[in-house]
């Protein structure tokens, strides 16, 4: 499996095939975003979209990210992750590596009960649990 980043000029051929893995994560967002507006968002630079790929380039899994600075980090936030895009040491590790090279220092994400437990295995911890009210 090889982690890819997309270049924006790329995001509308990749789009179609990426956007299945999207809505699957999206879907437990309670409603933060759609799938419309995460292709939104990745078409206007704000996120960057990553897609795994299998033995034959076909696309395995996907990911949206998008960037912000801490005082201390620049975190490379996970904002939907679905298929197999980490389902490996190997495939963390090519992670870590492309947002490395894009400035990052920590890689963070809001997470299902679950999906915490799958990546805690690569040394994820919690470190918040986020509650909201509408007003």
């Amino acid at each position: 499996m090889k982690i890819q980043y997309v270049p924006i000029e790329w995001v509308h051929r990749t789009w179609p095939v990426a956007e299945p893995y999207i809505a699957d994560a999206l879907s437990h967002s309670k409603g933060e975003y759609t799938v419309d507006n995460a292709k939104s968002l990745v078409t206007q630079g704000q996120w960057i979209l990553v897609v795994a790929l299998g033995d034959a380039d076909n696309v395995q899994g996907a990911a949206t990210i998008t960037f912000f600075n801490r005082p201390d980090n620049l975190v490379a936030f996970i904002t939907a992750m679905g298929g197999k895009l980490v389902s490996s040491e190997e495939t963390f590790e090519q992670l870590k590596a492309l947002v490395m090279s894009m400035g990052a220092t920590a890689i963070e994400g809001t997470a299902r009960e679950s999906t915490a437990r799958l990546l805690s295995r690569y040394g994820f911890e919690e470190k918040y649990r986020i509650v909201g009210v509408k007003l």
